[in-house]
Parts: C-alpha cells; structure tokens; sequence
C-alpha cells in the first residue's frame, strides 16, 4: 500500500511521506516492539494501563496478542476483561471462542453483550476462511461446544 501525493507537504511530512507504509524491516521491527510494549502492559499494577493495553492490542490486530488477551480474560477488573474480550473480535483469531465462551457464563449481562459481539465478530471473519464452522456456532455463538 502507497500513500499517494496528497498535495498537502504538511500531511506528508506528518505521516512519513509516500514510501511510509511499505513493508520494510524498520516498520516491523516497530510493530513488533509496540506489540511487546502493549503485552507487558497488560500486566501493569493499574487497570486504566491494562484496559489501554488491550484497546492498543485490539486496534494493531496482531494475531500474535490473542494468547495474552486470552489471559487478560480473567483479569480482577471487569473493564479490563470486557475490553481484552472486544479487542479479541477484533483480532478475530477462532482460538479466543472457547475461552470467551467460558467467561461468557460468569458474567453480568453488560459484559455479555460484549463477548456475544465478540464471538459473532471472529466467526464472521473466519467464515471466509474456515469451513468448519457450523451454523450452530452462529445461531448460539455463546452456547455452543467448547474444545
């Protein structure tokens, strides 16, 4: 992906210019540092640090965060889990449903709602990819069987 010219020399300088989102090894040695960073953050004293962490988790998409936020499901704090749970819908990895699916039956309606979200958002996005997901899984995605 190019950024094209934009005619605006301020917005080029601002994000890097046209070459700024190639994928070079510079770039993802960042991104694997911010997504390092982020994990360590989940494990912060404070939960507005480990709720940051998990939203920053959330929006990178890395499927390298889903075991870690997996863990953060099972955080004291309930913002913490609601968010670690969002932020796994957006990463969409299949491997977060049967964890969310446990955690579903243990919490109050709001979060529930969450996870409900949560889980329809992966199957969604592995129903391009994966075949072997059942339409039980989508009619009930909080009930079905666990692995």
């Amino acid at each position: 992906m190019v950024i094209r010219d934009t005619g605006m020399p301020d917005l080029e300088r601002e994000i890097g210019g046209p070459d700024t989102l190639k994928d070079t090894g510079e770039s993802r040695i960042r991104q694997e540092e911010r997504l390092a960073h982020f994990i360590r953050m989940l494990s912060d004293d404070n939960e507005n640090s480990r709720w940051k962490a998990a939203e920053s988790l959330g929006r990178m998409r890395d499927p390298d965060a889903v075991e870690p936020l997996i863990d953060t499901l099972w955080d004291e704090d309930s913002r913490v889990r609601l968010k670690a749970a969002w932020a796994l819908g957006q990463i969409g990895d299949i491997r977060a449903i049967p964890p969310l699916r446990r955690l579903y039956r243990m919490e109050n309606e709001g979060v529930q709602e969450i996870i409900t979200e949560a889980i329809e958002e992966i199957i969604v996005k592995n129903l391009k990819f994966d075949t072997k997901l059942t339409p039980k899984e989508f009619s009930n995605p909080c009930f079905g069987e666990t692995q």
